[in-house]
């Protein structure tokens, strides 16, 4: 017994369920500069993360 909610399928030709990188390529297509937003704030994070960490370890060079 089928339901209404349940989605109707073909034996015959099945289609694989996207993939996780189809999904992600598509939602950042669809938001746009949202995405490019939350990915240049991750890109500077980032860098900004590693010069500090840089910075902090320097060494120490007697003169």
């Amino acid at each position: 017994m089928t339901t209404d909610l349940e989605p109707k399928r073909s034996s015959s030709k099945r289609t694989p369920p996207a993939s996780f990188v189809k999904l992600a390529m598509r939602n950042m297509v669809r938001k746009g500069s949202q995405s490019l937003f939350h990915f240049a704030l991750t890109a500077f994070g980032c860098v900004g993360f590693i010069c500090i960490i840089a910075w902090l370890g320097r060494p120490t060079i007697p003169h």
